[in-house]
């Protein structure tokens, strides 16, 4: 038996009916005092009362102090409360809202503890709350049992009620970071590994949360983690990392599950290249090897679509396969830079992510942001400067193209979306209304990277779409700010991570943001370009999606891509550089074809991967095949699918073949998959077939040439495929040409199967693939 004393002056008369919830209140808010092991005193003053009470041996001390941010939040989040598919959704649940994972902590406490009349939780009867009843099951609740009543959750929850629900105690330190042990490990198939996550405070003091941590696996079949942190290792050769995310705070352990047996080193990548020996060091973890070098008409096919953007004709494809030089490829590699086509091809790429719909923003505008682009590729621009250029763009839509993404996109929190992912690969979106649950972001950041292009300025009609016809000037009008949407306080320009710097009065904030991000010390806008042109030339990224570089979407050989950043700033952002670094490497000129140790690898770069040739790359190539150019309404003669400055062209092909929606806002969406459409185009398009069948085609020049069948054949084959046909499909082939028809006939049969060959040679997959 434990003795409480309320000692009250003077004593009532009477009890009135209300005394007992009054007392049973103050003894949650009251913290007791202990005497001696037998006897609490708590001296009170209440109306002139005097009360005096026996407890039994249920009754509890009151608990240490709790704080509703570090201590609650964390039981609501663990639990799903306050997840999008429960009461963390726009419109909450049955009536019950809370902030998306708890960003929102008056919210909250408000919902939990004052709204409808504080209902949720009862003071007088903590046990009773239907904050606890619902999740134990007890009453109705249609997310299911989510505690158990010996957990630790549901302990916090009650203690935090019978201490009266406080929303926050003075002095209480704050969450600095979490940290999980270990930090990766090599696991055998099915293994396990229980992870440990420590909370770390600002008074040095440390915590054990990891019942109270949520897990998450990016690769749950390579490995998988349960809500208790233990994860488990699959059969499937690769590396997973294990998100354990505790208030707003994550840590990442990284699990690797090699093939059984011993591989042998992997000898194709035998080279003093550092992207050879990153890539090595990879697959010899996994116990992966890899393939063997690609041949080189595959190299010189290789080569000169991913550099220029079309395949070899079939004069360079001889020239290249006869030449015996040792110094070969970086002879090819070094011409396919400086040719013109380099700079229409890669700024063709950058024009799907820039390029607004013309519809929109105005078809002069759009057509002066093309110019600007392709100016830029075409005098080998740096990077940075480019960046630079268009972030800092001001003046008129008709005389300078760069200031067309500030048409485009007009309002702050727009252009910090775009801007955060596209050059450094920083997916803001959640953070402009909630914290990130992946990342360290939250709104503040949101809105204070904002905060540097809130003094933009525009004059003119603007955009009146679908005609937008009109000139539109963009300056630094010198004002505007931009507040947080839940304080209304006013937020200055600041970097999502590092220093900010000091912003002089009456310059543009844009200078300072532009300085800061496209800066050589800056590694994501170093590594977000550099795997964007890995991905470009290895069809499979370091990092996927290509622009989405966080901690809990780690890259598949972080050590690469750091390299990579480091290569293109410390050679002065200089695109061509990069690639040229890329393409003379061994794992660049791997085969596609697997061994029996690495069929597995779908990313570790063990091979090459095949993809469907880009829509204008295969577009031009039948051009140059056929001889025959395409004609786009409203360009001019001769002109190539590349330098096509909008997706509103009209083109069955290029639509066929994945290019942007037009009709998408930006359109820079492509679609890389096969489909039977783009089959059935390919042998049945009736543009194609004038093409092939044309008298000024390349087919019919073959056919009236002198050269026998079996040149010819050879031709095609050079012309399609960069390659020699071997003795088999040689011998097919000139086949098909011997025939028992007269004489006057026979200039007919030749022609027609010339013109039947290239045709099925172009509907084959080695030549709609890049391998």
């Amino acid at each position: 038996m434990v003795n409480i004393y309320l000692i009250l002056s003077p004593a009532p008369a009477t009890c009135p009916h209300w005394l007992p919830n009054c007392i049973g209140r103050f003894l949650t808010l009251m913290p007791a005092k202990r005497i001696s092991e037998s006897l609490l005193v708590l001296a009170v003053v209440m109306l002139g009362l005097s009360l005096s009470v026996e407890a039994d041996d249920q009754t509890r001390l009151a608990p240490e102090e709790i704080d509703f941010d570090r201590d609650i939040q964390p039981v609501l989040t663990r639990f799903g409360c306050n997840s999008g598919a429960c009461h963390g959704k726009q419109r909450g649940q049955n009536g019950f809202q809370l902030s998306l994972l708890g960003f929102d902590s008056d919210f909250d406490h408000n919902a939990l503890a004052k709204q409808t009349r504080g209902r949720r939780i009862s003071l007088t009867r903590p046990e009773s709350s239907l904050l606890l009843r619902k999740p134990l099951g007890e009453a109705p609740h249609g997310g299911g049992v989510r505690l158990k009543a010996d957990s630790a959750g549901y302990q916090l929850l009650l203690d935090w009620i019978r201490a009266g629900a406080p929303r926050s105690v003075p002095n209480t330190p704050t969450l600095e970071n979490v940290t999980v042990t270990p930090t990766e490990k090599i696991l055998p198939h099915h293994g396990k590994q229980q992870l440990t996550v420590i909370a770390h405070y600002s008074d040095g003091t440390t915590r054990d949360v990891t019942d109270m941590s949520i897990y998450q696996s990016n690769e749950a079949p390579i490995v998988a983690v349960d809500e208790d942190g233990v994860v488990t290792a699959g059969n499937i050769t690769g590396e997973a990392a294990i998100m354990a995310r505790y208030s707003g705070h994550f840590a990442i352990f990284t699990g690797s599950v090699p093939s059984p047996g011993t591989a042998p080193p992997p000898v194709s990548l035998a080279s003093d290249h550092p992207v050879d020996q990153m890539v090595a060091k990879t697959l010899t973890r996994l116990g992966l090897d890899s393939s063997d070098p690609a041949p080189e008409h595959r190299f010189l096919r290789r080569a000169y679509v991913d550099i220029i953007g079309r395949l070899p004709t079939a004069e360079e494809a001889r020239t290249y396969l006869s030449n015996e030089s040792a110094e070969k490829r970086t002879a090819l590699v070094d011409e396919l830079l400086n040719k013109p086509e380099y700079a229409e091809h890669w700024a063709n790429k950058w024009a799907d992510l820039l390029r607004p719909n013309p519809y929109r923003v105005g078809i002069k505008a759009v057509m002066n942001y093309d110019a600007w682009i392709r100016g830029a590729f075409r005098k080998n621009q740096p990077y940075d400067e480019f960046v630079k250029e268009l972030i800092t763009a001001q003046g008129s839509t008709f005389r300078e193209g760069n200031v067309t993404l500030y048409r485009d996109r007009r309002s702050p929190d727009e252009l910090t979306t775009i801007v955060s992912q596209l050059f450094l690969g920083i997916r803001l979106e959640c953070a402009k209304c909630h914290h990130h649950p992946f990342e360290v972001y939250g709104q503040e950041d949101f809105y204070s990277f904002a905060a540097y292009f809130a003094k933009l300025g525009h004059k003119g009609t603007g955009l009146s779409p679908p005609i937008s016809g009109s000139e539109e000037f963009i300056y630094n009008r010198g004002r505007g700010d931009v507040r947080h949407p839940l304080t209304n306080e006013v937020l200055a320009p600041k970097p999502l991570y590092g220093e900010s710097t000091e912003i002089p009065e009456g310059t543009d904030p844009r200078i300072a943001l532009a300085d800061w991000m496209a800066s050589a010390d800056n590694d994501y806008f170093c590594q977000t370009i550099a795997n964007r042109v890995w991905t470009d030339l290895m069809t499979m990224g370091l990092v996927t999606p290509v622009d989405d570089l966080r901690a809990t979407n780690p890259a598949v050989n972080p050590e690469l891509l750091k390299y990579l950043g480091d290569y293109l700033a410390e050679n002065d952002f200089d695109l061509k550089k990069l690639i040229r670094h890329i393409v003379l490497s061994n794992t660049y000129a791997l085969s596609s074809v697997p061994t029996e140790r690495n069929a597995v690898d779908t990313r570790y770069f063990s091979r090459h991967f095949r993809e469907r040739l880009r829509a204008e790359v295969l577009l031009d190539s039948v051009v140059q095949i056929t001889g025959v150019p395409e004609s786009f309404s409203g360009m001019a003669p001769n002109t190539k699918a590349k330098e096509l400055w909008t997706h509103r062209i009209r083109s069955l092909f290029l639509d066929a073949y994945g290019r942007p929606d037009p009709n998408q806002d930006p359109p820079c969406e492509r679609t890389s998959d096969p489909t039977v459409v783009q089959t059935l185009h390919l042998m049945n398009s009736e543009n194609l077939f004038k093409k092939v069948t044309s008298e000024q085609g390349w087919a019919v020049e073959l056919a009236k040439s002198e050269l026998p069948p079996e040149e010819i054949v050879k031709n095609l084959y050079l012309a399609i495929y960069s390659r020699y046909p071997n003795e088999k499909e040689l011998d097919i082939a000139v086949n098909l040409y011997d025939n028992k028809e007269s004489e006057a006939d026979a200039l007919t049969l030749r022609r027609q199967t010339t013109e039947d060959l290239m045709w099925a040679l172009m509907n084959t997959p080695e030549f709609v693939f890049k391998d």
